[in-house]
């Protein structure tokens, strides 16, 4: 739930970085568990209640979830060292989505996954003056 509020709150409109696997993946589970329970919650109401206009409960979450759904869509192919235009290749793009991103800094940042990488690699140096 931390990786669907994330992309929801902090990186709304970001689509510059990176994002990880799992930031990617977590958000689109997240986001299609309420999808179909908004669209069944929706659905219900206008049956039982007999007003249409319930069912834009549905359409309002749709609209709100597109702009974070494609930034982090787009900072996911970033992560593999892909323009975001990828997106729009179907297969390929599922297929660079499960694909372990690039190690260390690529030209659309630093590695997600290894943020603190200079710290961890100074921790045991011995300083000599």
């Amino acid at each position: 739930m931390k990786w669907y509020l994330k992309v929801v709150k902090e990186n709304y409109a970001n689509f510059n970085g990176r994002a990880r696997r799992k930031e990617y993946w977590m958000f689109v589970l997240f986001n299609m568990l309420f999808t179909y329970a908004i669209a069944f919650l929706s659905g219900l109401l206008v049956t039982l209640t007999d007003n249409v206009a319930l069912a834009f409960i549905y359409v309002i979450y749709l609209l709100a979830v597109f702009i974070p759904s494609l930034a982090v869509g787009v900072r996911r192919m970033h992560d593999v060292g892909k323009s975001g235009w990828y997106l729009l290749i179907p297969i390929y793009s599922f297929i660079l989505a499960v694909t372990e991103g690039d190690r260390g800094v690529n030209k659309y940042g630093p590695d997600p996954k290894n943020e603190n990488i200079e710290e961890i690699d100074q921790i045991g140096q011995v300083q000599v003056d």
